[in-house]
């Protein structure tokens, strides 16, 4: 099969690798299509990502599979299910960083690994591979992997969000997915972004208000848009600096969301900037298994439109993967979308 592989660090490669074997609890799934993160995948590729595996090392993490085989001890997946998060186990002398880009993959069946008795070590990690409901396209399937987990991580900060005020930092995939579930439970958004490009696409979220970063005094814009203060703050991004920025224009005692990983674990912020007490947040508060129901539910309402975040009809091959990169970095898009396996 083909995979793309990163053996130094800013070089992609598409290389041929063994097929993945199955185990006893293992579906083994055609990988149909992917989605590019802007963020991880790119710190990925740069060589400045907190949780990256030894190279030579698959990467990519939003990859849907469609099941050709199961192992006889799978009871919840059967041929032909679309399922979410799935990747090649380490393959070819190579590890994997989730190994969402390759044209084969192995999805768990976690529901039965955990009926049978096995330590919960071996399959809680595996609750990311969950069904696709039929009719929901292949090419959408993709983006449940950035819905779910922003959605769990807005939820679980237990903000009343129905007419809240709601900033959010940053305008790439995550903090559009941010502003469109904002948006969906009534809260007034408002972004802070970079490009025309973000403005035209969160325009249809719903989002009330778009800012751009470059604002000679952010502070003071945000301020005077925002009188109030703000209910909720995210920092999409996680560049050192910005929570601290924004802080001033929080509301006493709400709410600030640091999700964003550009500089994982390096953030500061000084507390006496704040107009009063207030609570902050960090990245890793989010559960994506627990909201994959909740997102089937927004797609079928239409209520996240996956075309907001990539093309849905001109997907890149596999072998062109590092072309696509190249034109998120130009700004030409907020996601690619990856055709994996045909």
């Amino acid at each position: 099969m083909k995979a793309a592989i990163l053996r130094q660090f800013g070089t992609i490669s598409v290389e041929d690798l063994p097929k993945p074997e199955m185990g006893d609890y293992d579906a083994l799934c055609e990988l149909v299509y992917g989605a590019t993160c802007t963020g991880t995948d790119s710190h990925i590729i740069q060589g400045c990502f907190p949780f990256c595996s030894p190279l030579p090392t698959i990467f990519g993490h939003e990859s849907t599979g469609r099941v050709i085989a199961v192992g006889k001890k799978v009871r919840h997946f059967k041929e032909g299910d679309l399922v979410t998060r799935v990747g090649t186990p380490p393959v070819g002398g190579c590890s994997i960083t989730w190994g969402g880009f390759a044209e084969y993959g192995i999805a768990k069946d976690h529901w039965a690994m955990k009926a049978d008795g096995l330590p919960a070590s071996e399959w809680t990690d595996k609750r990311v591979n969950q069904i696709i409901p039929h009719g929901i396209n292949a090419r959408v399937a993709p983006m449940f992997t950035t819905w779910r987990e922003t959605l769990s991580y807005l939820m679980r900060l237990k903000v009343n969000l129905p007419g809240s005020r709601v900033l959010i930092m940053g305008s790439g995939g995550n903090g559009l997915a941010f502003a469109a579930h904002a948006a969906n439970e009534e809260a007034e958004v408002t972004v802070v972004g970079a490009t025309r490009l973000q403005e035209q696409v969160l325009s249809k979220t719903r989002t009330a208000h778009y800012i751009d970063y470059k604002h000679s005094d952010l502070t003071t814009r945000l301020a005077e848009h925002c009188p109030q203060g703000f209910d909720l703050i995210i920092d999409a991004i996680g560049k050192n600096g910005l929570v601290d920025t924004v802080l001033p224009c929080l509301k006493p005692y709400g709410t600030i969301a640091a999700y964003g990983i550009d500089d994982y674990q390096q953030v500061s912020l000084n507390p006496t900037r704040a107009k009063g007490g207030f609570r902050f947040c960090d990245h890793s508060n989010y559960d994506e298994a627990e909201t994959h129901d909740a997102v089937c539910q927004l797609v079928r309402e239409g209520k996240l439109d996956a075309s907001l975040w990539y093309d849905l009809e001109q997907p890149w091959p596999l072998t062109s993967i590092a072309d696509a990169f190249q034109a998120l970095w130009a700004r030409k898009s907020v996601k690619a979308l990856i055709q994996l396996k045909g």
